[in-house]
């Protein structure tokens, strides 16, 4: 049997690399390079959590069940009670917050390697962030229980949870210092774009990064309008600060942009 999250979502079981859908076998669900094993994992070397000793990785690859989302899919929700971790293989997810009148805030983007929902488990509290796919994603759940029983069997596994949880301290710190004590909305977009492509970009100093968010999505990660990023958008264009090749963002003045970002 599939187990059902409380989010509706199904956790996929899979059999001789194949996911069991409710139809036919499928290789590769959604496009995606499916991890079924972590001890054959080809990024072991590169992502913090998975770099473990063989005997820890032997465990963790136990305990994990391999599921598989669709652009969209929620793993969790603000507020739901942790049932357990994602081990985002991977793909992207959103997380983010809401208000009671609806206004959203995305706090960050996680990438791949990453362990998501990691406080609310570690305390038993209910998960504080909604984690939205913003592409098809891997992520493999680990349930509470078992995770908390992995993390007292494996100092170094516990150590790598530490550092994550350290790192999204920061995260969440520089994400407050953007849009607390910028000046303006131009700041705040110009941070972003710089901070983007220094985390997703493609190594040629910085310069041009893949980006997919909306307009919509932007603006709820740096606390503005849609209409406000559009028309930052245009005026940047317009000064030649950036330029939009299909999916691709170019910083064409990052020297520019620094400035306008105060760095």
């Amino acid at each position: 049997m599939a187990d059902e999250s409380t989010s509706g979502f199904r956790i996929v079981p899979r059999r001789n690399g194949c996911t069991i859908g409710r139809g036919p076998y499928m290789r590769a669900p959604y496009g995606l390079e499916i991890i079924e094993n972590c001890l054959t994992c080809p990024h072991l070397q590169d992502r913090v959590f998975c770099n473990l000793s063989p005997p820890a990785l032997q465990r963790l690859s136990a305990i994990t069940s391999a599921s598989s989302y669709p652009k969209g899919a929620t793993l969790f929700v603000e507020g739901q009670t942790a049932r357990g971790v994602f081990v985002l293989c991977n793909g992207r997810v959103k997380l983010s917050t809401s208000s009671i009148d609806g206004k959203t805030l995305i706090v960050r983007i996680a990438d791949p390697g990453e362990v998501l929902g990691l406080p609310a488990t570690i305390t038993g509290k209910p998960y504080e962030l909604t984690a939205d796919a913003v592409e098809p994603v891997q992520a493999n759940f680990i349930s509470r229980t078992d995770f908390l029983n992995f993390l007292r069997d494996h100092g170094e596994a516990a150590l790598r949870v530490a550092q994550q949880l350290g790192e999204t301290y920061h995260s969440a710190i520089a994400e407050m210092r953007s849009i607390g004590l910028a000046h303006s909305a131009g700041e705040k977009l110009a941070r972003f774009l710089l901070d983007w492509c220094a985390t997703h970009g493609n190594g040629k100093a910085e310069t041009s990064a893949k980006l997919t968010l909306t307009h919509e999505e932007i603006a709820q990660m740096i606390g503005a309008s849609r209409e406000t990023v559009t028309r930052l958008f245009t005026d940047f264009k317009k000064k030649q600060l950036l330029q939009i090749k299909g999916s691709t963002l170019v910083l064409s003045n990052k020297e520019a942009l620094e400035h306008l970002a105060g760095s």
